[in-house]
């Protein structure tokens, strides 16, 4: 595929373009003009999110042509099996954990509270809105063609219970004797694998550990914990390697191994 900068714009506002021009807002237009320096006649690509990519030029500096509106240059299916990071949110280092999380091929993150957690002050409308920035950025860089979805933050037991068939989740934990690594306990969700598909979850817990209250819902909901390594993790460290074990193993599934 060709070596273009490469340009992420929502579903809604693709649908919504008329003549085939879109008009960029003003950070696009800094983005592509001054960071870019995309000159006027030259070529980019448009990805919506969604898995379509378009090839677009650069009409003037507020508006790029989208060459064949209607047939994208290229499109990829969505994966019928989904993985999902669920991560108490740590006092800091969150926005490496989504960047990261983007590039490797995770498609939900979801934020938790706990009550161990260290960082509850959240103005969370504005991280959100930063987040989707990140996320939008690491995408482009990456060039994944589905953008992963955040989701709003939820307390960690009010989440276990909304989770329904379609959802398996494990639940890393240290300092406890637990039967399964996490690429254990996904060769064992190969059972429940089928054309449908389904979203498979780990979540990574707050540095200080989970309280007692949280692990007996864990256990009352049969929550199988999981280990990641033989060492104590910091929340991103796990974070990037259950995000790595996951992708792995919808790889190997994919290829039959």
């Amino acid at each position: 595929m060709e070596d273009l900068t490469r340009l992420i714009i929502s579903h809604e506002r693709i649908e919504n373009i008329k003549n085939n021009n879109l008009e960029l807002y003003k950070e696009e237009a800094h983005y592509i003009n001054k960071v870019m320096r995309i000159k006027n006649g030259n070529e980019i690509f448009i990805a919506n999110g969604k898995g379509s990519l378009w090839k677009a030029i650069k009409v003037n500096n507020d508006c790029l042509e989208i060459i064949k509106l209607k047939k994208p240059y290229l499109f990829q299916e969505q994966e019928i099996y989904l993985l999902g990071i669920a991560v108490v949110i740590p006092k800091s280092g969150f926005e490496d954990i989504l960047k990261m999380c983007t590039e490797i091929g995770i498609d939900f993150i979801q934020p938790l509270f706990s009550e161990r957690q260290v960082n509850k002050n959240l103005n969370f409308s504005k991280k959100l809105s930063r987040w989707n920035s990140i996320i939008k950025e690491a995408v482009e860089q990456s060039e994944r063609l589905w953008k992963p979805s955040i989701l709003n933050g939820m307390d960690i037991i009010e989440w276990l219970k909304s989770r329904d068939n379609h959802e398996r989740v494990s639940i890393s934990i240290t300092r406890e004797e637990t039967p399964y690594d996490l690429n254990q306990w996904l060769r064992i969700q190969q059972e429940f694998v089928n054309k449908k598909g389904g979203i498979f979850w780990n979540v990574i817990g707050p540095e200080g550990g989970w309280s007692s209250k949280e692990i007996n819902s864990f256990n009352k909901n049969n929550i199988t914990f999981v280990k990641l390594s033989d060492t104590i993790l910091r929340t991103s460290t796990a974070s990037i390697n259950a995000s790595s074990i996951l992708n792995q193993w919808r790889i190997d599934l994919k290829l039959g191994n």
